[in-house]
């Protein structure tokens, strides 16, 4: 097996198409598709399926994608390394729902590190985005919660793309409010104190499901309920509309400003907020740390070991 076997395969497989991936790679379309076969043969596995339409991978092909995507970014740091004889980028993407930790430990990672260089991604996604991106190895890392009432759903998901859940925290559930919100004073919240007030979730696309959610308790019923795409906007309709949102009670001030402030819910429900990491991969060092900065924020008395 070539490491251009693999470079062809992965542009055979984003292209969906034979012919494009030809061009893109400067080869002629025969020769490409002479490759394939060829690997094919030396896996024992067919990796794509081939119509008049067009070519798409099979489930080996998706699973084998993710071990060529994982050699060819491992050669590319070789090649940065040794070819340029300068010092490496560090490089690292984390994917997660929307929440202001995750971008607080994003931030003491990169004042952490002790290099000119990085390259590095955070991205703020819908739920079922989060494990497609870890699945894929597009992210090291995917940061969400799973409760009483999700739980079941989303550890199938996550078994079924082959990755795993490494939980951090237990919460009880929280409530965003703008502290001068109508209802600041309460120790805690139920429930019922919420209904005259507007509950703002996060849009979660074609998995807008309860299950998918990224707020617990989200299948309880509201008379107001504005859905939107950013934390920053949720912000700013908390602020505006005296809305609320439920989430992890998670907050930094000196990062998120001093206008948003969590307080308790009454509820059962929990949120156990996690990590999920993909098994055919092994975490680089920066990985590791940006779990370790994650681990200072929000569990509570954490002391590195």
């Amino acid at each position: 097996m070539r490491i251009e076997d693999l470079e062809y395969f992965v542009t055979v497989a984003k292209e969906e198409s034979l012919t494009h991936a030809a061009e893109k790679l400067y080869i002629s379309q025969p020769s490409i598709s002479n490759a394939m076969k060829k690997l094919e043969e030396t896996l024992g596995v067919i990796l794509f399926t081939r119509t008049s339409t067009g070519i798409s991978l099979t489930s080996d092909g998706e699973e084998f994608l993710q071990y060529a995507n994982q050699v060819l970014e491992q050669i590319d740091l070789m090649k940065r390394r040794y070819t340029t004889k300068e010092q490496p980028k560090q490089i690292f993407s984390v994917a997660s729902q929307h929440y202001p930790f995750v971008v607080d430990a994003f931030v003491n990672l990169l004042l952490s590190l002790d290099t000119d260089k990085y390259q590095a991604t955070l991205k703020e996604m819908r739920t079922y985005e989060v494990i497609d991106d870890v699945a894929n190895l597009k992210s090291e890392i995917g940061i969400l919660y799973k409760s009483r009432y999700n739980r079941r759903v989303i550890e199938n998901h996550i078994a079924d793309n082959n990755l795993t859940f490494h939980s951090l925290v237990f919460n009880k559930p929280h409530v965003f409010l703008y502290r001068n919100h109508p209802l600041i004073n309460k120790k805690t919240i139920t429930l019922t104190d919420l209904k005259p007030y507007p509950r703002l979730n996060f849009e979660q696309g074609t998995h807008n499901s309860f299950y998918y959610w990224e707020e617990v308790l989200g299948d309880y019923d509201t008379d107001k309920s504005i859905i939107v795409s950013d934390r920053g906007t949720i912000f700013n309709l908390i602020i505006g509309l005296n809305g609320y949102t439920i989430s992890s009670g998670i907050i930094n001030n000196e990062l998120n400003g001093q206008d948003i402030v969590a307080r308790p819910i009454a509820s059962d429900e929990y949120i156990e907020i996690g990590y999920i990491t993909n098994n055919l991969h092994i975490l680089n060092p920066i990985a590791e740390l940006f779990i370790t900065e994650l681990k200072k924020i929000i569990i509570p008395g954490y002391q590195e070991e």
